[in-house]
């Protein structure tokens, strides 16, 4: 297993983690299997998702914002529930193919790694099975 550690430099952001997964799945020498990718945190997640038009990642976070208020009626007392629901809404594993040793993904698709109550020091484990 591999592990990123990234900084996150606001409460609310998508960070692309799409090269970095790349050079992993290149470095594990895995020609055909799959790719897991995993956040051991409660309050970020993981998506796939258009990372051609930066105005995607925008309209997420906004729609999540109000469906999702950061400031709702919640009985979580530390004052991050709305990012314990949107990290559970988005998911913390993503399964990526891995094929002629390369991640089939779309054209447009990009791994956002999902900041919901940042800043943070988040970590990132991945594994690929061949």
């Amino acid at each position: 297993m591999e592990r990123i550690t990234l900084k996150t430099t606001r409460r609310q952001e998508f960070l692309e983690i799409t090269p970095l997964i790349e050079d992993i799945v290149a470095k594990s020498g895995t020609k055909n299997g799959i790719c897991h990718i995993y956040v051991p945190h409660t309050t970020c997640g993981l998506t796939i998702n258009e990372n051609a038009d930066p105005s995607v990642k925008a309209d997420i976070l906004s729609v999540l914002e109000q469906l999702i208020p950061e400031n709702g009626r919640y009985r979580h007392s530390e004052g991050n529930s709305d990012a314990h629901i949107k990290s559970s809404i988005m998911g913390h594993s993503l399964s990526v193919i891995i094929e002629g040793g390369s991640l089939r993904l779309g054209t447009w698709q990009g791994i956002f790694l999902c900041e919901f109550d940042g800043p943070r020091t988040r970590q990132i484990w991945i594994k690929t099975l061949s």
